[in-house]
């Protein structure tokens, strides 16, 4: 609406809370674990979802597997890169509805022993790319007058990583988490929402060595409150939630899906 508000929606019509159809998704690092998670179910609500990811056989075996989503090679941290995906998304209605800025790195390290130059990386890729992107897609989703936002940070930018060290990170994904709230804030009036998802412990490609090991896994049991850590699909709720006109009234938050992590 034009003053950015969520056009009414019936009791009887509850199902376009959750719905997409004919929208335009991007989400990006695509093209394993979560982001291919976030694909799946965004397309399956109806959306049309354009992907982004470094690696080329991974995005053709998900368009080959995704008929109808669209696929771009292309490095957040490269301008040209997201300009591609823009374009990209453009390309299909003329505007764009959902960003998930998923994509990201980490590898523990101690913070005595992490490079400067690395942790600069993790930055860059993390949180400088989100800012970029969200910038870029924001442009547009302003001129059009709606828009949702969706960054994926981490309860490691709420709190320690302890035992696992990784400094840049868990600053990184702190930064995320402000910075939402910084646009969320700058963009409230204008009808261009942006919101956080904090996953707790899930399994992803980054993840796999610590649910092969069974220290790790005994380390998960003791220490969440719900004594596991989470399944692929158990994020999916929230997705939509922020996606979509459920959450029409909400900007500026970090929602944490965590098993009770960060509550302890």
């Amino acid at each position: 609406m034009a003053d950015g508000s969520a056009a009414p929606i019936l009791a009887g019509d509850l199902d376009r809370l959750f719905r997409l159809d004919g929208r335009v998704a991007i989400v990006t690092g695509a093209s394993s674990g979560l982001g291919v998670r976030f694909t799946e179910v965004l397309r399956a609500v109806g959306a049309t979802v354009v992907v982004c990811a470094r690696r080329a056989d991974r995005l053709a075996e998900l368009a080959e597997r995704l008929p109808g989503i669209v696929t771009v090679i292309a490095d957040v941290t490269d301008p040209a890169g997201r300009d591609a995906v823009v374009a990209a998304a453009l390309d299909v209605t003329g505007r764009i509805d959902v960003l998930v800025n998923n994509a990201g790195v980490g590898t523990p390290v101690a913070a005595e022993d992490e490079p400067v130059e690395d942790f600069a990386h993790v930055v860059d890729v993390n949180l400088t790319s989100v800012f970029a992107l969200s910038q870029l897609v924001g442009r547009q989703m302003l001129a059009q007058g709606h828009g949702s936002i969706i960054n994926v940070a981490s309860i490691l930018g709420l709190v320690a990583s302890a035992p696992i060290k990784q400094a840049s990170y868990a600053a990184s994904k702190a930064g995320v988490i402000n910075l939402t709230r910084e646009l969320a804030v700058q963009w409230a009036r204008k009808g261009v929402r942006v919101n956080a998802l904090a996953p707790g412990w899930f399994l992803s490609e980054k993840t796999t060595l610590m649910w092969e090991d069974p220290a790790s896994i005994a380390f998960l049991r003791s220490n969440a409150p719900m004594g596991r850590g989470g399944e692929a699909w158990e994020l999916d709720g929230a997705l939509l939630f922020l996606a979509g006109d459920a959450s029409s009234y909400v900007t500026g938050h970090t929602l944490t899906v965590d098993g009770g992590w960060t509550a302890r």
